[in-house]
């Protein structure tokens, strides 16, 4: 360590210093901003400047947030959306990155296959979930199938257009060298485009939270999108704030996972 130190010169050790000052001061600006959003939302809501019964204020959530915890219902409605939201992520990640894969290897099935991603892509897919409901049932496959449905075409895109861009000499070198097409997917494609899958993952952390919030919506009877329509139903608008509030968290949890995720797999990679 004190070799390392000893190359670590002045200027560097200066802007190392100056990144960790950034990073601390964006933090801390972040917290503020909310602090400051939370505060001005209870001001405005006890000075009536907004009609509490239709806007909550922070201090009802909290108080309906510990009602709800301690007859257990909060962790029962969470779990279910996480859960859902969970399964739903991993299997479009996982389909989509198998079709992709699939359409790469053959280009005629690639061809063949386009035009029609390109339609379904194109779809509205929250007017398709009534249909869905329609044909699976009111049970928790049509949720899981919407979340999928949501996700699964642009983790598709994403991944084949990351494989079709990869450099075609890294992929003239492993034939030349009797390499197979499996060699070339996991030696070339499947390392080169980490980064790309990456980022599929995050933009489907959203998406399948989406699609399970528009299944539950519909058909659930229990959940975090269950709860705003039933709270909305009864106006019971606390219920609903506090929901749109725990899916913000959630979000930001699932969105931190793949984070890690990432660093993980850029490691792998390296």
């Amino acid at each position: 360590m004190k070799n390392n130190k000893q190359f670590i010169s002045d200027e560097h050790q200066k802007y190392l210093c100056q990144v960790k000052k950034t990073e601390i001061a964006i933090r801390i600006t972040q917290i503020i901003i909310l602090l400051s959003l939370i505060l001005f939302w209870e001001v405005a809501a006890r000075l009536r400047w907004i009609d509490p019964f239709i806007f909550s204020q922070p201090t009802k959530i909290v108080s309906t947030a510990w009602e709800m915890i301690l007859d257990g219902s909060l962790f029962v409605h969470t779990g279910i959306s996480l859960a859902e939201t969970a399964i739903g992520f991993l299997l479009s990640t996982f389909l989509g990155t198998a079709i992709a894969i699939l359409l790469w290897w053959n280009h005629f099935i690639l061809k063949v296959a386009d035009p029609y991603l390109v339609i379904i892509n194109s779809l509205p897919k929250t007017a398709l979930a009534p249909i869905l409901i329609v044909w699976m049932g009111n049970n928790m496959k049509s949720i899981l199938f919407t979340a999928i449905l949501m996700s699964i075409v642009v983790t598709t895109l994403t991944v084949l257009n990351g494989f079709l861009e990869v450099d075609q000499d890294k992929i003239k070198l492993i034939e030349t060298f009797g390499g197979s097409k499996r060699d070339i997917l996991t030696k070339v494609m499947l390392p080169a485009n980490v980064p790309t899958m990456i980022n599929a993952l995050k933009v489907n952390v959203g998406l399948s939270l989406v699609g399970v919030m528009v299944g539950e919506f519909l058909v659930a009877q229990a959940g975090l999108g269950y709860l705003i329509i039933y709270g909305s139903q009864i106006f019971k608008l606390d219920w609903v704030m506090l929901s749109i509030v725990i899916l913000g968290v959630l979000a930001a949890l699932l969105y931190k996972c793949v984070m890690i995720l990432e660093k993980r797999f850029l490691k792998w990679r390296e």
